[in-house]
């Protein structure tokens, strides 16, 4: 028998040396990654990413919650709203500045400042309920808002509500009375919870008015100015000065809060509303998750029972506008400077993200530079 000559040191490990280095290639190239993440996420059914950026969200929102909860634990409310309410207008100064005078010309002043009070009131109340109620609890009845967006649309909006909704609405606040069971006595934190939902649903009914003419640029950022005015004289008059841990804490609470309006935006954007907001009730499971970690929060029989009432209801109600062929209104419930969406005009910054959500992704190979601005706007890009 012939002996075959071992191989040569150069090609003994030839396929596993040229494995690795592919491997290696592939992890360490940005446009290949970039390729097969753009293409994967633009195989996926719009419903689909809107439901990760919905979930996303409410993670994030869960995240800014736990942070305002936690600091107030020794800063007064007042403060935390304040610094998220700087945040906010950090955010929007980039696309403010980008518009130039139309970003905050308005022929709606007055309905901008009734908004904003309304907005940033809200949000007030709806810190003062996460500090000083268990996180569940709190995050339920902020849910109660569409339930007041029904009546309050009939009338300053002249809208019809039919039987089964007007049903539903009354079978959501039946859910609204088993959480704050009442016993005679008012709890603050609970009022406060029931006025931050009344207070937003104000707020959605002044957002539907305003965006039939103004951006949603424009709305953002008379919101924040208002609530920098209603929160710096008693966040003065309250101030703690705060410690660098907590200055970074206050800076992370802001940066969750806005990436995930950014996300909540997108979710509504490229997805159906009517099929987003069971997605948006996850952030009743984070909450519950959160407040039992990190504050040894146990949601009890009513909270459960009440928290089912108020979802079954607003979930129905949004699949009977969707019914309907009415545009749903996402809403968050804590953060005034994110309070609602509706018709969306042209170049604002919903428009924006709903363009660059339909725009066709690049197919790039490896070692391929992206495209830049220029051959964006050739092909009609917006994003």
């Amino acid at each position: 028998m012939t002996d075959i000559p071992p191989p040569r040191g150069d090609d003994a490990g030839a396929p596993a040396k040229s494995s690795r280095t592919d491997m290696w290639h592939w992890f360490h190239n940005p446009a290949t990654v970039l390729s097969w993440w753009l293409n994967l996420w633009g195989g996926l059914a719009p419903n689909v990413r809107g439901a990760i950026w919905t979930v996303t969200a409410a993670c994030l929102f869960t995240c800014m919650a736990t942070l305002a909860k936690f600091l107030g634990g020794r800063l007064d409310h007042f403060q935390v709203t304040f610094f998220r309410t700087l945040t906010g207008l950090l955010f929007i100064l980039p696309f403010l500045i980008g518009k130039g005078q139309q970003g905050w010309r308005t022929s709606q002043p007055g309905l901008h400042v009734l908004r904003g009070v309304l907005g940033n009131v809200g949000m007030i109340c709806g810190f003062y309920a996460l500090i000083h109620m268990p996180l569940a609890d709190a995050n339920a009845i902020s849910f109660a808002r569409a339930l007041f967006v029904v009546p309050l649309a009939v009338i300053f909006l002249s809208e019809a509500v039919g039987f089964r909704r007007a049903a539903a609405t009354g079978v959501g606040f039946v859910g609204v009375l088993i959480m704050l069971r009442p016993t005679g006595s008012i709890e603050p934190a609970a009022l406060a919870a029931v006025s931050q939902a009344i207070f937003v649903a104000g707020a959605i009914i002044c957002v539907k008015i305003l965006t039939r003419k103004d951006s949603t640029v424009t709305l953002l950022f008379y919101s924040s100015i208002i609530g920098l005015l209603i929160t710096a004289i008693p966040a003065a008059i309250v101030w703690k000065p705060p410690t660098v841990q907590e200055y970074l804490l206050l800076l992370a609470m802001g940066a969750f809060g806005v990436a995930a309006h950014n996300c909540f935006i997108r979710g509504y954007a490229v997805g159906e509303a009517s099929a987003m907001a069971p997605f948006d009730y996850t952030r009743l499971l984070f909450a519950a998750v959160a407040g039992f970690v990190v504050f040894v929060e146990v949601p009890d029989a009513y909270t459960i029972l009440g928290a089912a009432f108020i979802v079954g209801s607003t979930l129905y109600i949004a699949r009977r506008e969707a019914q309907l062929g009415k545009k749903a209104t996402p809403a968050d419930p804590v953060d005034a400077t994110v309070t609602a969406v509706s018709a969306p005009l042209p170049n604002s910054v919903v428009q924006t993200l709903l363009k660059a959500e339909k725009t066709p992704l690049p197919n790039l190979q490896a070692g391929q530079p992206a495209p830049g601005p220029a051959q964006a706007r050739q092909k009609g890009d917006t994003a």
